[in-house]
């Protein structure tokens, strides 16, 4: 399964990319979810969020890495019943005087879970995460008066 989705700001590329970047940023990218950053480096993040769906109790795990380019790749640690692989990647571009971030899912559900009864929730959880980066951008364009 593929997702892709992305939006403008009007925010300089390397603003954004310094934002995005931020621990706290990366840990409000799941805001249903009770997060934490468990190791923390300038190459990497990782991150554990307590979450309920179904009311199931869960736990999700992910490594966020910097790249060179600034933009973000990320993959879960896949040790429950749902996920073989997900993997994902947040480009960030440059548009005038403005970026696009682009947030990108890969994903392949274990063996016996049909990929399109997760479809929509994935699709709701990728709208969540663009809404809580655009939410940070905005917060701190509030707050430094940009």
């Amino acid at each position: 399964m593929h997702l892709k989705k992305s939006f403008e700001v009007d925010r300089a590329r390397d603003d954004v990319v310094e934002i995005l970047c931020r621990e706290e940023s990366l840990l409000a990218l799941f805001p249903n979810g009770e997060s934490e950053a468990l190791e923390s480096s300038a190459e990497r993040i990782t991150t554990r969020t307590h979450y309920r769906v179904l009311g199931r109790d869960g736990v999700a795990t992910f490594h966020f890495d910097f790249l060179m380019d600034g933009n973000i790749r990320f993959e879960k640690v896949c040790d429950g019943r749902m996920w073989s692989a997900l993997k994902g990647e947040v480009d960030i571009e440059e548009r005038g005087a403005g970026s696009r971030i682009t947030l990108s899912l890969d994903g392949r559900t274990k063996p016996l879970i049909p990929e399109f009864s997760i479809k929509a929730p994935m699709e709701e959880q990728l709208a969540e995460m663009l809404q809580a980066m655009r939410e940070r951008l905005l917060s701190e364009a509030r707050e430094t008066g940009n």
